[in-house]
């Protein structure tokens, strides 16, 4: 995993398995944090799946779907879409020291597929800042590809991102296992 240029005070390894066609295969999932001023926190998760780019790519693109997969996304629609650039309304809701916590975003995306990159960036929302990506790299000799969901994030005044870290890791390793998982039933379908 790429390591940021400064600051990463947190890696974390987990190892997960499930069964495909009756053969178990392994994924590790490598989480990065990166403490930045004013309550703004730099994260990254990175899976080693056996899935192609495309059943990876079209889960990660089906936007209207992701609600369906992606834990505490209640709700993601399409408002915009012009060639590669989307634009996305996205509730995400949980449940969080028995209080439900709830925010919207509307995200700008870009789309290049010939880079495995899907960018985005905060239009409005109930945050500061919301950016990130989602990449994904091939290695069709070693049979894998790499998926890093990347997020930079910035509570708004109120909302002590201190206290949400690990609900963020937490959740960026849950959303990289469902993307995995909604590919894999996408293409036994299939």
């Amino acid at each position: 995993m790429e390591s940021f240029a400064r600051g990463t005070i947190s890696i974390e390894g987990t190892k997960s398995q499930s069964t495909l066609s009756g053969l178990v295969e392994r994924q590790t999932i490598e989480q990065t944090m990166e403490v930045l001023p004013n309550g703004t926190r730099r994260l990254a998760a990175q899976l080693r799946t056996q899935l192609k780019f495309q059943d990876l790519w079209k889960i990660l693109t089906n936007y209207d779907e992701l609600s369906e997969f992606i834990p505490n996304l209640s709700k993601s629609d399409v408002v915009f879409r012009n060639k590669n650039e989307v634009h996305l309304k996205q509730v995400g809701s949980q449940d969080f020291f028995g209080f439900k916590f709830s925010a919207e975003v509307f995200l700008k995306l870009i789309e290049d597929r010939s880079k495995g990159i899907l960018r985005f960036n905060l239009l409005k929302g109930d945050f500061r800042r919301f950016e990130g990506s989602w990449n994904l790299r091939e290695f069709h000799n070693e049979k894998y590809t790499l998926l890093l969901y990347e997020l930079t994030v910035q509570g708004c005044i109120g909302m002590p991102v201190s206290l949400i870290e690990q609900r963020l890791r937490n959740d960026l390793k849950a959303n990289l296992l469902a993307v995995e998982e909604a590919a894999r039933r996408s293409k036994d379908k299939n």
